[in-house]
């Protein structure tokens, strides 16, 4: 399902009970964060998409959380499940032939729609909703609500904005989610990481002498598009060809006023600039998703030269910090689909799970079918080979009939299944740059653990023991008699 943009999406939420309107005057330093923390965090019930139509007086509203369960992330992604993602790409990459002429049909519609959606990429509009007001004289972003969200912040960031640049040698084009401090009405701190693509843009550019990057900012358009930014994808796909993908059609761009990149047509608010690639200042602290504040880095400085945006806009928003939080169900969309692309590499990979405690790449648990000694360090290395898994800091894995996602049942396979001396492997290497225990920037210390059964050929020669397991007639003997028992 495409929605023609954020509004599209929000109607959807209210008509479905997901949205509360919250008409009391609210300020944007702190007080938002408090409210929305409390319901990410509360009961299920409660963890409704907020609008603020009154924050600090400004007339735009603030809407937030909007991803913040399962079934809203799966809506935002035009799906029931987020399972659907990972079937909808299997379905899309399964190497077989079709059996018989209605699966044949069946396939060749998906390749056609597929083709449909990404295959010219993105479309080229004239006139666009986030270009109804341009401001190029005295822009300013003391204009926007932008929260200020933990009381130690370095000051008031834009937290969900697709930040758009494009190779200075290639001319392809990057979309990020990145954290963007206000340093003052006119300038943005740009905390892009180093394994980012924002960051190669950067080093890039001074590789071939630039001396500006042109740099955009999109608040708002259709949920896809937003959450596109922060898929983990290869430098050379374009997010947005994702986000078309997801949409079932092309995403819409227009050209900025004064920066030579493209725009999705339907956001709410665009902020336009220039990065010089020389320049850097301190950008933080920031409490972070690890619940930890970020310290102050040099970061680049993006020097705004126009702000866009509709005659009514609305500021999209989210807050990190301890989780679980609104960004891990983003993280786990990005799980459920790459799990195909995974197994393209790696076939034993039944399943993974990143898990909220994890904060993404502390934890990564994988199951597999086991076929020869050695097999779950391959999967251990080849994980820490793909792309942003490299970062992952420790990797379990474990035999295909566990549950990856039962975290109870992950700890007993993996207190009871290894030996520490044996079946653990640790490294060194690349890890998140947010990872504050690492000794250096970006990189530490990391861990392997086997937790599948061993045989001889890994230094078990005692013998395996076998799982305790009910016979299955009695268990269908049971589940015939049970209302018998009185316990229904």
């Amino acid at each position: 399902m495409a929605y023609r943009d954020l509004r599209d999406f929000l109607r959807r939420l209210e008509e479905a009970g997901e949205l509360i309107r919250i008409r009391t005057p609210v300020s944007s330093e702190l007080e938002i964060t408090e409210i929305a923390d409390r319901v990410m965090k509360g009961p299920a019930a409660r963890n409704k998409a907020l609008l603020f139509e009154n924050v600090d007086g400004k007339g735009i509203p603030v809407v937030i959380n909007l991803f913040g369960t399962p079934r809203r992330m799966a809506w935002a992604l035009g799906v029931e499940d987020l399972e659907d993602l990972r079937r909808r790409l299997e379905a899309l990459l399964r190497p077989e032939l079709p059996q018989g002429v209605g699966e044949a049909l069946e396939r060749l519609g998906q390749v056609l729609g597929t083709l449909r959606s990404i295959g010219l990429g993105p479309r080229r509009v004239s006139r666009a909703p986030c270009q109804e007001v341009v401001e190029t004289e005295q822009p300013s972003l003391d204009r926007l609500p932008i929260l200020k969200c933990w009381p130690k912040d370095g000051g008031r960031y834009i937290t969900l904005g697709q930040v758009i640049t494009r190779d200075p040698r290639t001319g392809k084009r990057n979309v990020g989610l990145y954290r963007l401090q206000v340093h003052d009405e006119r300038t943005l701190g740009v905390h892009w990481q180093i394994h980012k693509g924002g960051a190669e843009h950067e080093r890039a550019a001074r590789e071939v002498g630039a001396e500006r990057i042109p740099i955009a900012v999109a608040l708002g358009g259709d949920p896809a598009c937003i959450w596109a930014a922060s898929a983990p994808l290869p430098p050379d796909i374009d997010e947005y060809m994702l986000a078309g993908w997801l949409r079932g059609r092309p995403v819409e761009m227009v050209r900025c006023v004064t920066q030579p990149l493209e725009v999705p047509a339907s956001a709410e608010i665009v902020i336009e600039g220039y990065i010089d690639p020389r320049e850097q200042r301190l950008e933080g602290p920031f409490g972070d998703h690890t619940g930890y504040y970020t310290p102050p880095e040099p970061f680049p400085v993006m020097h705004i030269t126009a702000i866009t945006h509709r005659r009514d806009p609305i500021y999209p928003t989210t807050i990190v910090g301890r989780p679980p939080m609104e960004d891990y169900w983003m993280g786990k969309a990005t799980e459920r689909l790459f799990l195909p692309l995974v197994r393209l590499f790696l076939p034993e990979v039944v399943d993974y799970n990143m898990p909220a405690e994890g904060v993404f790449h502390n934890l990564v648990i994988v199951s597999i079918r086991k076929r020869f000694p050695g097999h779950a360090r391959k999967v251990i290395f080849g994980l820490w080979g793909l792309g942003l898994l490299s970062l992952a800091k420790c990797i379990v894995v474990v035999d295909e009939w566990v549950d990856v996602h039962n975290l109870s049942e992950v700890a007993w396979q993996v207190l009871g299944n290894v030996d520490w001396k044996r079946d653990v492997v640790i490294v060194e290497g690349p890890v998140d740059h947010l990872d504050h225990a690492a000794p250096l920037r970006a990189y530490g210390g990391k861990i392997g653990i086997d937790a599948t059964a061993k045989g001889p050929e890994e230094g078990h020669p005692r013998g395996w023991p076998e799982r305790i397991e009910m016979s299955p007639e009695i268990r269908a003997l049971v589940d015939r008699r049970w209302e018998e028992y009185g316990l229904a």
